[in-house]
């Protein structure tokens, strides 16, 4: 490919977010003769890629199909066969990724499924039609913090809440659910909040996240500008809807920046999290770090500094339970591939119910107690 034909492809690929470190990465793939692109969606066992000839279709078959964190997705920079190369054009590769989103599949396998890559933005949407889901909300935080994007929480529906006081308690309620995120309220119908939304997603990648309901469809055509993606009714009573997005695809945005909007996800389960649970409830963590025994579990151990921030009202008792609720989840998923952690949390439970059967004997006195004496 000669440079001025590469050159042109960088600009025409620019709105999609290519830069030089892309174009670096794919020099030996250019030298082939290749073609670079962005995935907008898979459907399939094909996708739909954008190069600088506008978007073509290809056949993933050569990009290892049968391991799911190795499938191309959406978000991808894939290189493809020239024009002319032949019916149908395939995806050779994908470059290396510099984020991915991930969540653990509903298989007893415990595989992850890669859901976007190359994100900067993670965006949690939250309708405020129903009553906020604390712990939804922190579960999707961990798998953002988790995948390398900046999570950013962003209220729906604002217009259904007119008093303003009531709105900012909803606000402060996700802000300390959310540790160093932003947290935005925005209104599709009424434009509310919108252009600063824009602002923040005009630099790089963003990925639309939520349960069905929560508004993305409506909130992803308010950034375009433009009924891009089909918006079907939603219940008044429980805020639900049908799932109007049925695959992930990737638009660019007018005022720059590109979004990736997804299906409503009916489960967000955990996939080896650890670093962003631990972010998610930063606070906890750091107060662990206080305890009197490394390995605290935070119940009713002496010396427990987060027990006692509980206490004090400095932690609420529900972001605990939350806590401790995602690090099981996310420990048992990982043991289910490392023999040791398996080894580990066996150990565990064996101890706990020595404790317990310990505490009930005891509980109950030495042999013969119970016996009446003259």
């Amino acid at each position: 490919m000669s440079l001025s034909s590469f050159s042109s492809h960088a600009h025409a690929l620019a709105p999609y977010g290519w830069d030089e470190a892309w174009a670096e990465e794919f020099a030996p793939h250019a030298a082939l003769g290749l073609l670079p692109g962005r995935v907008v969606r898979v459907d399939r066992g094909q996708c739909d890629v954008m190069t600088a000839d506008g978007i073509v279709r290809a056949d993933t078959a050569f990009v290892t199909p049968h391991d799911p964190m190795r499938v191309v997705c959406t978000g991808d920079w894939v290189a493809v066969d020239p024009a002319g190369a032949g019916d149908p054009r395939y995806v050779r590769t994908y470059l290396p990724r510099r984020t991915s989103f991930v969540r653990s599949t509903s298989s007893k396998r415990s595989d992850g499924q890669i859901l976007a890559a190359n994100v900067d933005h993670a965006i949690v949407a939250v309708s405020l039609a129903v009553e906020l889901d604390l712990g939804r909300i922190e579960r999707f935080l961990a798998l953002a913090w988790e995948s390398g994007a900046q999570p950013l929480v962003v209220l729906t529906k604002a217009d259904l809440v007119p008093d303003p006081v009531s709105l900012s308690y909803l606000v402060q309620d996700v802000e300390t659910t959310a540790p160093g995120v932003q947290v935005l309220t925005v209104s599709s119908k009424t434009g509310a909040g919108i252009d600063v939304l824009a602002a923040v997603v005009s630099g790089g990648t963003s990925v639309l996240l939520g349960i069905s309901g929560a508004g993305k469809s409506t909130l992803a055509n308010a950034l375009l500008g433009e009924d891009a993606m089909e918006v079907q009714e939603i219940r008044d009573v429980d805020g639900k809807g049908r799932h109007t997005t049925t695959t992930r695809n990737l638009l660019a945005l007018p005022g720059g920046g590109v979004l990736i909007d997804t299906p409503g996800l009916r489960g967000v389960g955990l996939y080896d999290a650890e670093t962003g649970v631990g972010q998610v409830f930063s606070e906890i963590e750091e107060l662990a770090g206080q305890c009197r025994f490394h390995d605290c579990a935070h119940e009713s151990e002496p010396g427990c500094a987060v027990r006692e921030a509980v206490d004090r009202g400095e932690v609420p008792e529900r972001r605990l339970d939350s806590y401790r609720k995602l690090v099981r989840e996310n420990r048992w998923i990982v043991a289910k591939t490392d023999a040791r952690l398996r080894a580990e949390i066996r150990r565990d439970w064996r101890l706990k119910g020595a404790e317990g059967r310990a505490n009930h004997a005891a509980k109950r006195g030495p042999s013969g107690s119970h016996q009446h004496t003259r």
